[in-house]
């Protein structure tokens, strides 16, 4: 059990010190003492998930550009959504260890990130939050009208997520409805809004349980210990059989959106490469599910990459 400290007072930590579960220690190292726990708080150091949240922004503008072709502001658009994501994804992040300070103290993977740990307190924590919110309104300013309601909307989704685990053995679908709320706004940003857009939204609501249920596979014996819940640990010794469901019926949905918005054949293409990704993640995960979960999640950008690629080809065509 982790010693336990007052949250709202920063203790004595090696300056070198990075989170267990960082993806780019070595650059985390590089950088000034200082900075070096609010990089980590943000998850910069982590970057699969800036590029799971950006993704889908970029598919709700594709998919409502296939009728009528993309147009010279979606550049525009583009640049604010990836500065969007980096910043609101830092800011989810931050807010999900501020309320999961305790719970982390007790998970071996997480005991070293800075609030757990001790590198940035509480206090510090709330006005970094602050911070990156700040520079998300700016960009929130900068979206369509339309947009802007529908990004509204996101906001009880962030706030309610990092309790989700506590009280549904299903906080992978409630991050499926948050994480991929990018698709609506990103399709509100183009001059024709349809259901299209919806459809596509739920089927990647199903992806991210997938992906995102492979990524809990790693805590799945001390989430237990802590009380901590997830589709990882509901499933059992069925849980590739889950991961493949849900694929499916991800599959499904983003060829029903992509032949909805009028992609053709290109909406079945983007359909059978990307189920054959799924179907390559579960015979990967085949052997040893913990051992391979961190990299098998991290191959969903590819996923994701893969649908995003053929909803631009279908709207330039």
């Amino acid at each position: 059990m982790t010693e336990s400290h007052d949250p709202n007072q920063p203790l004595d930590h090696d300056a070198t010190a990075v989170p267990a579960d960082s993806a780019l220690p070595e650059w985390l190292k590089g950088l000034p003492d200082r900075a070096r726990p609010y990089a980590a708080l943000a998850r910069l150091d982590r970057p699969v998930g800036i590029w799971l949240l950006l993704l889908p922004c970029f598919m709700g503008l594709a998919l409502m550009r296939i009728p009528t072709g993309f147009e010279w502001i979606d550049l525009w658009w583009v640049v604010l959504f990836a500065i969007g994501a980096i910043t609101m994804r830092g800011a989810g992040c931050t807010w999900n260890d501020i309320t999961d300070r305790d719970a982390d103290a007790q998970v071996s993977r997480t005991a070293s990130r800075p609030i757990p740990s001790g590198q940035v307190s509480t206090k510090e924590a709330a006005i970094f939050l602050g911070a990156q919110l700040a520079i998300g309104f700016l960009v929130w300013l900068c979206l369509p009208r339309d947009a802007k309601y529908w990004a509204l909307l996101a906001i009880p989704l962030v706030v309610a997520y990092p309790y989700m685990k506590r009280i549904t053995w299903w906080p992978q679908a409630w991050l499926g409805f948050t994480f991929n709320w990018g698709v609506i706004v990103g399709a509100a940003t183009a001059s024709v809004f349809s259901g299209a857009a919806f459809v596509l939204y739920l089927g990647l609501v199903f992806w991210t349980i997938a992906y995102d249920t492979i990524y809990a596979l790693q805590d799945r014996e001390d989430d237990a210990l802590a009380g901590v819940k997830s589709t990882a640990r509901l499933f059992e010794e069925k849980v590739l059989t889950g991961v493949f469901v849900f694929h499916l019926a991800a599959t499904s949905l983003i060829v029903l959106g992509a032949y909805f918005a009028g992609a053709g054949r290109m909406g079945a293409t983007i359909g059978l490469v990307f189920m054959l990704h799924g179907v390559w993640q579960v015979s990967r995960l085949s052997g040893d599910k913990e051992k391979h979960a961190l990299a098998v999640f991290k191959s969903n950008v590819w996923a994701g990459a893969i649908v995003l690629a053929g909803l631009i080809i279908a709207a330039i065509l």
